[in-house]
């Protein structure tokens, strides 16, 4: 019986795993990137503009 109760300790750490991978995962399905990205192509614009006027070798 003891040899149950320590085969039970590392199923319920991967049942809670599995719960935790789950619900931590579940945020990113409703959060798009789109805010990101478009920070990053604002980025990427001002980025180019500053280079526009400067000499180059």
């Amino acid at each position: 019986m003891a040899a149950l109760a320590w085969l039970l300790i590392p199923f319920v750490a991967a049942v809670c795993a599995g719960l935790w991978g789950s619900w931590a995962n579940r945020t990113r399905k409703a959060r798009s990137d789109g805010p990101e990205l478009d920070g990053y192509a604002r980025f990427r614009e001002a980025m180019e503009k500053s280079h526009t006027g400067a000499r180059g070798a």
